[in-house]
């Protein structure tokens, strides 16, 4: 199916007629750009593309981009970059790492310091000139680094403030995010703060092994159902004096633990993961509790102990986890949780295990659409709130019943790494409902003798005395009558001209019946959908299954906001498409404050110039579920840095995925497609169906194709 056609069906459907390679150090420019530069620059910044053909002081002067306009439309003079501001809540979701300079741009605060700031839009003209287009995924470096500062510090804070006598570690669950750079950025940021790593499977346990051979006292959890060769490594690692506890999962594991470490001479670390009874909260409630996937009864816990007294080894019993959910919206159930923990922690510790590490595992959740409230996709709680709860209830517990005070341990993968990914893609061209012009009269359209089929008569009528008094009336009447031209043209009593004159009445009809609601103090229920359904449809440079699968699969929410342009008050609602040939590659729910809206407010496309929109807080998941629908692959991914001067550089890039590539994913041979294609072409020239240099320049396209993106490039998308 088209994606024109998935398109048009997903906005039509609520008024249906049936109810129906790295290259690194790459310096950015000569010339640094300093926030305060950014906020002394006039509301009336050029444009995109005045950019790309001016230069921004980022070495982005080559005019490589979409080619200069000679003026600049007038703006709205009521629209400020803080109303902007205001309509996305950037500000609030942002956290002090995201904001709108004064030129309307978004920008990114790595350090939260409005002094240091790196433009968006300066980093993607930037890679334009480096022949990068987009999409593109934008990884910042230092917001990462202090991130992970962030949480330490309100850990250590909650530490001195309540008079906690244990320590705090950290561990970054690698499947959160298992890029290679972001896995030892997190390794090396963390050396002198305590950060560990989680690993839940074998390939990720090697490949921790192998980045961690400097610092044998790193923490390694190690979670996930294990066999006999799991089991050897962890035993391998801890012999070789690693600081690693296998999380018993099933008794099974136990055993296989107990006679590795007999056969290697070791006093293995062993920890143990509890299902709790306390339910969890938000869309992952269902991962934890006594039917959770991982874990043991309580029952099973005090079998571990037994078994391991028996043996002499009840002091390798060290850790206690547990899985509370994945983004947890509501402080309360984590208080629960970790209560509930906490108690069977000091009770193991009295029944003699040698417990040392109290994991509460992950679960700290991602303010998605900043308005800080208890909602799937928000937190009720901040950062310094979450680590002084966590630590007040384990102590409170501990000094009830007279045990010493644990190493608190957790596994906040996606309140790590979120934040510090941004994708940003271009719109290719828009699909608008409200763009059908209405004939001056129908005899214009029909001439005066022609005989005009009443339903459209009716849709004409309806259209002609839309008003606020009549909405509801001219409503219920474009509706039936394009149910009866339907039905008239099914049957062959209505020509293609005359069905397509319905189309354009209905739609106007809608828009402007549209218009009027937005006028209205209240708009009848009826109604209410109307926005969306003639909402415009803006087709995307990307794929939302390699790159946004959150949003696919379980409907995830992300900040979506156009990086430019935010000087000029956006005029158009649209949803947005993928290129996917698939009616799910779309994003029809943004954040809206706590709750979910249907549309995204844009602005007007102009021709030759490029749009450019960005999904923020990507960095947990995205990129490791993403999947290869119609073969789009991995985007391009730019590792930015911030330096001393305030001026942005480009640390590492990784190239996306080329077609060759993608194909050789599923099991093509493009060398071989490239001979099979020759050899076609030469028959073309042998029969003079084609020239030798026509196939020349066929052949040569064929293999450029091949190494090229699987994105679109074309210079201009909106000609």
């Amino acid at each position: 199916m088209s994606q024109t056609a998935n398109a048009a069906q997903a906005v039509g459907s609520p008024l249906s007629a049936a109810g129906s390679s790295s290259t690194s150090s790459v310096p950015a420019s000569d010339q640094p750009k300093t926030g305060s530069d950014a906020a002394a620059t006039s509301n009336a910044a050029p444009n995109a593309a005045q950019a790309a053909g001016n230069g921004n002081g980022n070495g982005n002067g080559n005019g490589n981009g979409p080619r200069p306009r000679a003026a600049r439309p007038t703006l709205d003079p009521a629209w400020t970059v803080d109303d902007s501001n205001v309509l996305y809540n950037v500000r609030g979701w942002g956290k002090g790492f995201f904001d709108v300079n004064r030129k309307g741009h978004v920008v990114v605060r790595p350090t939260k310091e409005p002094a240091r700031e790196i433009d968006l839009l300066d980093v993607v003209l930037g890679l334009r000139e480096r022949g990068l287009r987009t999409p593109v995924l934008l990884h910042f470096s230092d917001l990462l680094q202090r991130r992970l500062l962030d949480i330490r510090d309100a850990f250590e804070g909650a530490i001195k403030d309540n008079g906690y006598r244990g320590r705090y570690l950290a561990v970054f669950p690698i499947k959160v995010n298992q890029q290679r750079r972001v896995v030892e950025e997190i390794r090396d940021y963390g050396r002198d703060h305590g950060y560990g790593l989680e690993v839940g499977s074998k390939p990720e346990l090697l490949a921790v092994m192998g980045m961690t051979t400097e610092t044998p006292d790193r923490l390694i959890i190690c979670n996930g159902f294990k066999e006999d060769r799991y089991i050897e490594f962890v035993t391998l690692a801890a012999k070789l004096g690693r600081t690693i506890i296998p999380v018993i999962e099933n008794l099974t594991e136990l055993r296989l633990i107990v006679r590795y470490a007999e056969q290697y001479g070791i006093r293995p670390r062993i920890g143990v993961r509890v299902n709790l009874s306390t339910p969890g909260a938000g869309r992952w409630r269902h991962s934890s509790g006594i039917k959770a996937k991982f874990g043991l009864s309580l029952s099973e816990v005090l079998e571990v102990l037994d078994f391991l007294k028996s043996r002499g080894m009840q002091d390798c019993l060290q850790l206690l986890h547990c899985h509370m959910g994945s983004q947890i919206h509501d402080i309360r159930q984590v208080n629960s949780g970790v209560n509930e923990l906490a108690r069977i922690y000091v009770e193991l510790a009295k029944a003699g295990a040698g417990m040392r590490y109290l994991d509460v595992g992950g679960g700290m959740g991602i303010d998605y659409d900043g308005s800080q409230t208890n909602f799937e996709f928000s937190t009720n709680y901040t950062l310094q709130e979450y680590a002084s709860n966590i630590v007040y209830k384990i102590m409170s517990v501990c000094d009830e019943e007279g045990v010493d005070h644990p190493t608190i341990v957790t596994e906040s993968g996606r309140a790590m790494v979120a934040q510090q990914s941004v994708l940003v893609f271009d719109v290719l061209g828009a699909n608008r409902l409200d763009r059908f012009q209405v004939p001056t009269t129908l005899e214009a359209e029909f001439g005066a003798d022609a005989e005009i089929p009443r339903p459209v008569i009716d849709l004409w009528e309806a259209y002609s005395m839309v008003s606020e008094r009549r909405l509801l009336e001219c409503y219920h009447d474009a509706l039936q009558a394009r149910d009866e031209a339907l039905s008239l043209f099914s049957v062959g009593y209505m020509s293609l001209k005359e069905r397509a004159l319905v189309e354009r009445l209905f739609w106007a009809t809608c828009a402007k019946i549209r218009d009027k609601c937005r006028e209205m103090p209240s708009i009848p229920e009826e109604l209410q959908d109307l926005e969306s359904a003639v909402s415009d449809t803006y087709f995307c440079n990307l794929s939302i299954f390699q790159s946004l699968p959150d949003i696919w699969a379980i409907s995830q929410l992300f900040p979506i906001v156009p990086i430019h342009r935010l000087d000029e008050k956006p005029t158009r609602k649209a949803t947005l498409a993928d290129l996917t040939c698939d009616s799910d590659g779309k994003i029809d729910r943004f954040v809206d404050d706590h709750d979910i809206k249907k549309t995204l407010e844009l602005h007007e496309l102009r021709e030759g110039e490029e749009y450019f929109i960005g999904a923020f807080l990507v960095g947990a998941y995205q990129e490791t579920l993403g999947d290869l629908h119609n073969l789009f692959g991995d985007t391009h991914v730019a590792h930015v840095r911030l330096d001393e001067n305030n001026q942005w550089w480009i640390d590492e890039i990784v190239e996306g995925d080329s077609v060759r590539e993608v194909l050789h994913y599923v099991q093509y041979d493009a060398t071989r497609l490239a001979m099979d294609v020759r050899k076609e072409v030469e028959r073309a020239v042998r029969s003079k169906a084609m020239t030798a240099a026509e196939s020349h320049q066929l052949v040569k396209a064929y293999e450029a194709g091949l190494a090229g993106y699987t994105y679109l490039e074309c210079e201009s998308h909106l000609d």
